[in-house]
């Protein structure tokens, strides 16, 4: 009698965890940032990532705790940009142009920010109030941005009537209007503001736009108000 076989054995297939929710969170990010967070479907994000349902509500609760991570990972990537910067200190105006241009570099390069910007707006942030982390995340920009404009005021370069909370939604506007209505702007105005010339251009026009503004001291006083002429 020939021995019998012996039965191959196979080892179960190890799932990497922290692999599979970044995988999630990259395909619903694209998801959400194009379909909106109405129109996007749990089924076209699980099949992108060739998983079960079951799977993807193991690792979220569901859809609205999945576009909360989605919007942390978001402003998180804004974070990793800023803790990147090297500001020496020395000299503000430098500084703010460095800190503008990396601003704007990254609304460039995350132009699915913006989309998903847009829709929480639709939604009065009411996703974003839902989570304990970005509003710290939010909060290095806040104080390299305060921090640059307290040096420039003293040192006497930069205006002292300037408040921080207007010269960041300036700088924001300035940088992303242009990437959330590209496609328009560039039919009426007859250009395509996609190129690298008109990127390019737009990187230098926006900081010296800001500085423009900051170093602009004219004869305003420390309250803003216009001072007489003498």
């Amino acid at each position: 009698m020939q021995p019998a076989k012996l039965a191959k054995t196979t080892k179960p297939r190890v799932r990497d965890a922290k692999a599979t929710r970044e995988r999630i969170l990259s395909m619903a990010y694209k998801e959400f940032a194009v379909r909106g967070y109405d129109g996007a479907r749990i089924d076209a994000i699980v099949a992108r990532c060739k998983i079960s349902k079951n799977l993807l509500y193991h690792y979220f609760s569901g859809k609205e705790a999945l576009f909360i991570e989605v919007m942390e990972r978001a402003y998180g990537a804004m974070r990793e940009r800023q803790n990147e910067l090297a500001l020496p200190g020395e000299d503000p105006i430098a500084d703010m142009r460095t800190l503008v241009i990396q601003t704007v570099q990254h609304f460039i390069d995350q132009p699915e920010f913006i989309q998903l910007l847009s829709t929480e707006n639709l939604y009065k942030a009411k996703h974003i109030k839902k989570s304990q982390k970005i509003t710290a995340m939010f909060n290095p920009l806040k104080s390299a941005l305060d921090n640059i404009l307290e040096k420039g005021k003293h040192k006497g370069v930069f205006r002292q009537d300037v408040d921080w909370i207007d010269l960041y939604i300036s700088i924001s506007g300035l940088g992303a209007y242009c990437i959330s209505n590209r496609h328009t702007l560039s039919y009426v105005l007859g250009t395509d503001l996609g190129t690298p010339e008109r990127t390019a251009s737009r990187l230098k026009h926006i900081p010296d736009m800001v500085l423009s503004y900051l170093c602009d001291l004219g004869t305003r006083t420390a309250n803003g108000a216009a001072a007489k002429p003498s």
